[in-house]
Formats: C-alpha cells, structure tokens, sequence
C-alpha cells in the first residue's frame, strides 16, 4: 500500500504546478456534484404511480414529507385552475431552475479540468524545446522532465473529468425525472379540481340566415371557471 501511495506522490509530483489547481478543481468539482445529486434524488417520488399521486392529492396528510407541502402548497386558497397552475409554475421556478443552474456549474468545472491539463501539457512541451535549445549534458534530464510533465498533466486532466461527467449526466437525467414528476402531479392536481370550478361549459347563441329570423344553432363552446 505504502509503495502505490509513493508512485502516486511521485507521478503528481512530476505534473508541475497545475497538478495543485487540478486539486482545487477536482475538491470543488466533487463537493459540488455531491451536493447536487443529493438534491435531485427522488427517486420515491418519481417511481410513485398515479394511483398513489391521487391518493396523495386527495389527502396531503398521507403524503410523505418531503412532498407534502408540496401537495399542500398547490391546494391551498386556490380560486382557480389557473391560481393551480400558477402554483406549480412557483414550484418549478424555485426548485428546477436551481437544479439546472447547479449542472451548469457542474458542466464547467467538468470542462475546466481537461483545460487544466492542456495547460500543463502545452507547459511541459515548452520546457522540452528550451532544453532542446539550451543542449549541454542536462538537456536530455530536463527533456524527460518536460515530457513527463506535458503527459502527466494530460492524463490526470481526464481522470479529474470523466467521474465528473458521470456526476453531471446521472444529476441531469434525475432533473428530468423531477420535472416529468411534477408535470404528473399538475395533471393529477388539475383533473382532481376541475369539478369543483365547473370544467368545460357548452354555450348556446342564436344564428340567423337573413339577420330577421332566428334559428338555434351552436356556433362555439368555450371553458368558464367559477
């Protein structure tokens, strides 16, 4: 264990100095990505099946907490179907545009870290031709130091971002989760008061041929809400 801990201190050694931004990167990269997914899990939520969500609709208390305020937030003083719908759009205003602009925080650092290391390969390359341009008997001791930084700091760029990049797409795909979640629940809330404001209303107006005599007919139908 000693000897693979040894060979790690020395490859990151060998890496220059953008080895330690790489640091930073990688600690804020991991904290964050831990932070967003626990966040976005809901699992319990989004694998609810309709049958619970009505029955979640219906009676708030039986809900679990994490959405029971939720459910209680879309329901009270409603005058509306619009006053419901207006409530969700809040929900998704408050909940999901947060989400979305932590994966976007996320997808930079991702990004960043690759960056990182071209920056140390593009440095390590330079170190190398000054030696080639300098000669003398160290040149090919500072050569091998120059490559060794250049790929060093390329690989480790990578292994910085690809579990990052997995972070990001299992936090995207549970936003999306969230989002078809909360779609249902509007769906569900909306088709659950809809009788109580009267749903959709026929209208009767009168239509004439000449403009003098009148004759039934219906001409339009449009939704009244109480």
């Amino acid at each position: 264990m000693n000897e693979i801990f040894k060979m790690m201190l020395h490859t990151w050694t060998t890496g220059g100095w953008v080895m330690w931004a790489m640091v930073l990167l990688s600690l804020v990269m991991y904290v964050s990505a831990a932070q967003l997914l626990m966040s976005a899990y809901h699992r319990g939520l989004t694998k609810a099946t309709d049958v619970v969500l009505r029955n979640w609709v219906a009676k708030p208390e039986t809900a679990p907490a994490s959405v029971r305020e939720l459910v209680r937030y879309t329901q009270d003083e409603i005058h509306s179907i619009k006053d419901i719908e207006g409530r969700f759009r809040e929900v998704e205003a408050s909940q999901v545009t947060d989400l979305d602009r932590r994966v976007a925080f996320l997808n930079v650092l991702v990004v960043s870290a690759p960056l990182f290391g071209l920056l140390g390969t593009v440095l390590g390359m330079l170190l190398t031709f000054k030696a080639i341009g300098i000669g003398g008997s160290s040149a090919s001791e500072i050569i091998a130091k120059g490559i060794s930084e250049a790929l060093v700091a390329t690989q480790t760029g990578m292994m910085v971002a690809i579990p990052g990049l997995v972070m990001a797409s299992i936090a995207k795909r549970w936003r999306n989760e969230y989002v078809a979640f909360l779609a249902r629940l509007e769906s569900i809330t909306l088709r659950h008061f809809r009788p109580e404001f009267h749903g959709m209303t026929r209208i009767f107006t009168r239509q004439t041929e000449t403009g003098t005599t009148p004759m039934p007919a219906v001409v339009k139908s449009e939704t009244v809400l109480a």
